[in-house]
């Protein structure tokens, strides 16, 4: 039985080392030296080439680098082997310092204090109270519900949206379609955790820009392809939407001829919100590992049908 690590886009080094530390003896492959593919039985991926994964008969299980498994579902050739993916208190944390830096940096305008500065400008301003920036958060998972007890914790008002009915202490909890027209009419701010599926790609859009209050702020940090860009484009243009903080994106890097880099509005960070941590991650990959080969229940595994 064989391991193989299928991310050719990455660096795999550390991968690497912290797979060989949990588990010293395993017969670990790096793409493309995969050595014979029927020795294959786990494949650790990220960003794999479509259709690749068909070329290991014996696979039994596919576990992804990171939260998200789309860019595993995209690929319509994909083994019908269980999906299994990382959850990690530290990614959760991490986010949740990012969202706050995000909110914080645009609530104390600290946006406007880097102007002034430019133009050595001395410009006091009232700052606004937490209690009257309700946060609007989309997606209430791992990532959603930490970030979500963290704003109520500074006593901002919170609010969440997800797809089944969830509940968390002191947030006001939406679901479905028909809860989603209330939770956005009275945000100041609206994030979106959610993953991506054929459901929420787009769901970033001129509908939802509309139903949120003049002057709303939009963070995303969770996929580019969440966003249709040119319709943040023109909410910015009405004034519909004041600003925005993004960490992701349709092509990254972002090319340098994209509109977005000529926005003063726009916040521009280059996918570092969560990033995965293969020391912390990694002994629970191998622990999966293990199970598959001991035939033991497998942790954190994918719903094909919904996505994650």
């Amino acid at each position: 039985m064989a391991f193989l690590i299928l991310a050719p886009s990455s660096r795999t080094s550390a991968w690497e080392k912290e797979i060989r530390k949990a588990e010293p003896d395993l017969d670990l492959r790096v793409w493309p030296d995969t050595g014979d593919p029927d020795d294959v039985t786990f494949a650790l991926c990220w960003k794999h080439p479509p259709g690749v994964l068909n070329r290991f008969s014996n696979l039994k299980c596919i576990a992804s680098m990171g939260a998200g498994v789309d860019h595993l579902l995209q690929d319509p050739a994909l083994p019908e082997v269980p999906i299994v993916r990382v959850v990690d208190p530290s990614m959760a944390r991490s986010m949740t310092e990012y969202l706050l830096m995000a909110v914080l940096f645009r609530m104390r305008q600290l946006d406007r204090y880097w102007q002034d500065r430019l133009q050595r400008t001395w410009h006091p301003r009232v700052p606004e109270q937490a209690a009257s920036v309700r946060i609007g958060i989309m997606g209430l998972g791992q990532l959603g519900s930490d970030a979500a007890q963290a704003f109520f914790s500074l006593r901002f008002p919170v609010s969440a949206w997800s797809r089944t009915p969830k509940t968390a202490e002191g947030i006001d909890t939406f679901c479905g379609e028909a809860d989603f027209a209330p939770f956005l009419s009275g945000l100041r701010v609206l994030i979106c955790l959610l993953p991506l599926t054929d459901r929420t790609r787009g769901i970033l859009n001129r509908h939802t820009f509309e139903m949120l209050p003049d002057g709303a702020y939009l963070v995303n940090s969770a996929r580019g392809e969440h966003l249709v860009e040119e319709d943040l484009i023109a909410a910015l243009d009405s004034g519909k939407l004041s600003g925005a903080c993004l960490d992701v994106f349709h092509t990254e890097p972002l090319p340098r001829e994209h509109p977005f880099w000529g926005r003063p509005e726009i916040t521009i960070t280059p996918h570092i919100s969560s990033l995965t941590n293969p020391k912390a991650v990694c002994p629970g990959i191998v622990d999966n590992y293990r199970r598959m080969k001991s035939g033991l229940p497998l942790r954190h595994l994918v719903d094909r049908q919904r996505g994650y």
